[in-house]
């Protein structure tokens, strides 16, 4: 899963809006740089794995590089509902120019093949770049998701503080598991899949960089044995391990917290806020901020971190918005500068947030994995959170924490300001609900014989389609784990067959045998689609490759990725992915493109828990509209089922 590669999706095409157009502009000059910037540019799959995990690698086959004809053909099929039949015959001409032998498709093509003779993954290194290393937008709303975990009984801050020594607990407790290879093989069927990421999400942090940013990964010989803590914008250094090289217990994490907040603390200065700000302005103020030697060591200890803690004050008052509503916003950008929004470090690949009412979840950095590995870490969690804890013994002296300081230059001090200003302008503009549907759950489809991930899309589209009357693009990641290195391929959801079904849907004059019979051709045809993408088959990434292999042997572009086919169909107005949790959790984040829409989504047996966001400037898009036109297509598409049923017996 997850939502993996939001951040490429945003450079793929063209966008019209001022914001988009900004991505845009970036988008021309990533597809203009000389082809020595892009070999210089290197990213080692394997330099993080702990040894242990190596083993399980070895086995795993190459990704693959699909037939060219085979990508172009299924090109034109997700592109043909979001053109005109004149646009689609240009695209077509140009589709046969590209492919023609002799002609520029083949040619990369075979560029390409040779590429994937000599890497086992032949996209990650690049994906890893193009995706998000050189993506200079803000990580938060634009990256970095939120995962919401259930509610939790917090009253006062000693609760608060008990909560979030036990999560510190059994997030180090998942880390011994890896460190220990005693998590599970995780499978597609009977193909084992790659487990490299669950060892990139502890001890990993992002280095701003200009124009690239870096990854540092913990030394897996010299593991951290730290946690940091963040609390009114300061941080804190704190020890996790003991003398003996033992988990230290609860009671053992939980006085540190308290020494952590007794006594009067003002809030500091708000150094977190620069991680939230476009990834440029960052870069130049790391610049200011590592000369200072302080500032230095302050940096090492958040990077070298296992993660971050983040204790977080009240939330403003949200009126009637519902809890879930609330803590999706306090996961992604933590309400603004003003409240929690600076009490981050968003450059961190794994944070935990423990609010004054309950309110637990984690922000993550995407870079190093998708959110699997991540969800894994959080059921985990909840699982050691509803036993009580973990029962480990105490052992030898407790270590305080360590106050981490920050010097701040002039520089400094107007870098923040503008971070603070562009950081509230983005919570201004996202707008994001947490929802549950409690209509039904996955058990449904799956008593019509149908996939419930290929039913809750298509009722995604059906949903876009009632509020907009035309199709969208629409993405969905699909795991290419069962490679080795293997992160996302898009699922092109958008189909002629999806367009049919919701057009069935909202025909008065269609019977309900029609719609069925919509529904079904609509449903198994995504479940195609999401086939061939988990193999590797996709459209998206192999048209990248081409892309970049051009960039990389200095060919020019080919004028296929100019045309209004490839451009609209890269253009996703719905960002999706499924997250599955045991626990009644869900993930949120942005859209992708400034006039869409985003829908994560949890199904469980009998309810779907989903973050769904919109952005407020965009006068076409609501999160509110969506959310209530999706819970009417889910009802429709039950009822009509149901009524079909009836008519059989």
């Amino acid at each position: 899963m997850g939502p993996s590669d939001e951040a490429m999706l945003k450079l793929m095409g063209p966008i019209n809006a001022s914001r988009g157009q900004a991505l845009f502009t970036f988008s021309k000059n990533l597809w203009n740089v000389n082809s020595s910037s892009v070999l210089r540019a290197t990213v080692g799959y394997q330099h993080a794995l702990h040894p242990r995990l190596l083993s399980s690698q070895s086995d795993l086959p190459p990704l693959p590089v699909p037939p060219l004809q085979v990508t172009l053909d299924k090109f034109l099929r997700s592109a043909r509902p979001l053109v005109t039949p004149e646009e689609f015959q240009t695209t077509q001409d140009l589709v046969k120019q590209f492919s023609a032998a002799g002609g520029c498709g083949p040619k990369l093509q075979k560029l390409l093949e040779e590429k994937a003779k000599t890497t086992r993954n032949w996209m990650a290194d690049w994906w890893l770049r193009t995706a998000y290393l050189e993506f200079r937008y803000p990580v938060v709303v634009w990256s970095s998701p939120g995962l919401v975990f259930p509610h939790q009984k917090v009253c006062n801050q000693d609760e608060q503080l008990t909560l979030a020594a036990r999560v510190i607990s059994g997030a180090v407790d998942f880390k011994c598991l890896i460190d220990n290879n005693k998590l599970p093989l995780e499978r597609m069927g009977k193909d084992p899949l790659d487990m490299s990421q669950y060892s990139k999400i502890m001890g990993t942090c992002r280095i701003p960089g200009i124009p690239r940013d870096s990854l540092q990964h913990a030394d897996p010989c010299n593991p951290p044995k730290h946690v940091v803590v963040a609390y009114k914008n300061h941080f804190f250094e704190v020890p996790v391990y003991g003398e003996n090289g033992e988990p230290l217990s609860e009671d053992q994490i939980r006085k540190q917290l308290c020494e952590i907040v007794s006594g009067p603390v003002k809030p500091a200065v708000p150094i977190g806020i620069l991680t939230s700000d476009q990834r440029d302005n960052w870069g130049k103020a790391y610049q200011e901020l590592i000369k200072d030697p302080k500032n230095v060591c302050s940096l090492e200890t958040i990077h070298k971190s296992l993660f971050l803690v983040c204790l977080d004050d009240p939330n403003p008052n949200f009126g009637s918005l519902d809890k879930r509503s609330i803590a999706a916003r306090q996961m992604v950008h933590g309400c603004g500068s003003k409240n929690n929004g600076a009490n981050r470090w968003f450059d961190k690949t794994i944070q935990f947030v423990i609010g004054t009412t309950g309110e637990l979840g984690i922000t993550y950095e995407h870079s190093p994995a998708e959110g699997p590995p991540v969800a894994g870490l959080m059921d985990h969690v909840v699982d050691v959170i509803n036993k009580g804890g973990l029962k480990l013994s105490t052992s030898g002296c407790v270590p305080k924490p360590n106050h981490l300081p920050f010097n701040t230059s002039s520089e400094l001090q107007c870098a923040i300001q503008t971070a603070e200003k562009n950081l509230d302008a983005m919570v201004d503009d996202l707008e994001m609900y947490g929802y549950v549907y409690k209509g039904y759950g996955k058990e449904f489809p799956k008593s019509q014989k149908m996939s419930p991930d290929s039913f809750i899309q298509m009722a995604i589209q059906f949903a876009f389609y009632r509020l907009h009357k035309l199709p969208g693009a629409h993405y969905e990641s699909a795991s290419t784990r069962k490679y080795f290195g293997g992160r996302t391929e898009t699922i092109r959801s958008c189909s002629c067959e999806s367009v049919a079904f919701a057009e069935a849907m909202l025909d008065c004059s269609k019977s309900d045998e029609e719609k069925v019979k919509a529904m079904k051709e609509a449903v198994n045809g995504h479940k195609k689609y999401t086939l061939e993408a988990v193999n590797g088959c996709g459209v998206d990434r192999h048209l990248l490759g081409l892309k970049l292999i051009a960039l990389e042997n200095g060919i020019q572009v080919p004028e296929l990725y100019k045309d209004v086919a490839y451009v609209r169909s890269s253009h996703m107005r719905i960002s999706t992915s499924q997250v599955a949790g045991k626990c009644e959790a869900f993930m949120c984040y942005g859209p992708l493109v400034n006039d869409g829409y985003a829908c994560c989504y949890n199904p469980r047996a009998n309810e779907i828990h989903m973050g769904i966001s919109a952005f407020k400037s965009c006068p076409d898009t609501s999160a509110s509209k969506f959310k209530d036109a999706l819970e009417e297509s889910f009802d429709d598409m039950h009822n009509v089922l149901v009524k079909t049923q009836k008519s059989k017996l």
